[in-house]
């Protein structure tokens, strides 16, 4: 066989290997963090993308600018430009926000998105996503330890009580769209608090974990979605 012929042979085998389904991920710092550890466990499963930007995000974890999706309106502004371009249609849509929706001002201790706006973006963006038919998965919000966040932020205040709210809204919005939910905030509250490297973030080996339990769950969503495709 000679070298056209071969090639010609890798160009044929390349177009009948089956299309990997896509995955796109928006989500805050957390995400940002086992975003790298995601993107190896999917590697050959799925082809992984997510909202990116040149490194800004990375520069500081607490201002959502770039690859950070920030509070839910940010995600739902966001989504508005981004769904109705043709081209964007990922076989999954990864999805967080919730730890910039309950910083408070430690001053006023004023809460940036009230409870109400949190439902009704949520219940927007899934309304947004189903009218493109872009399947969408939550993940839950990662823990907040009033003391440790308290006494590590000066900037603005988190508190477990909020989370705790902000969280149950989402599993109520989530379930009334049928939206399949990882709850990310159990898994890791297991691992321990000793994970934690600053106000809310965590070490490598948690991160790889959380990446693992990701991936893992999104290995039994591969299945039903290429019966999709």
């Amino acid at each position: 066989m000679n070298r056209l012929q071969l090639l010609l042979l890798g160009l044929l085998l390349i177009s009948a290997a089956p299309k990997l389904p896509t995955l796109y991920v928006i989500g805050d710092s957390i995400s940002i963090r086992y975003g790298p550890f995601l993107e190896k466990y999917v590697q050959g499963v799925w082809q992984y993308d997510r909202k990116s930007d040149d490194g800004q995000a990375a520069k500081n974890l607490d201002v959502p600018v770039g690859a950070n999706g920030g509070d839910s309106k940010m995600v739902l502004a966001y989504l508005k430009l981004k769904v109705p371009d043709k081209t964007f249609q990922p076989d999954v849509l990864l999805l967080n926000c919730g730890l910039h929706d309950i910083k408070r001002d430690p001053k006023t201790n004023a809460i940036q998105v009230d409870s109400i706006s949190y439902r009704k973006n949520l219940d927007a963006i899934c309304q947004l996503l189903k009218k493109r038919n872009i399947r969408l998965i939550w993940m839950r919000t990662t823990s907040v330890e009033d003391e440790r966040h308290n006494s590590l932020s000066t900037g603005f205040k988190r508190y477990a009580r909020d989370l705790d709210t902000y969280n149950a809204i989402a599993d109520e919005v989530m379930k009334k769209h049928s939206v399949s939910i990882i709850d990310l905030y159990t898994f890791t509250r297991s691992l321990g608090s000793e994970h934690f490297v600053d106000h809310v973030h965590y070490d490598d080996l948690a991160m790889q974990l959380q990446a693992a339990y990701i991936a893992g769950f999104l290995q039994d969503q591969t299945s039903s979605i290429r019966k999709q495709k």
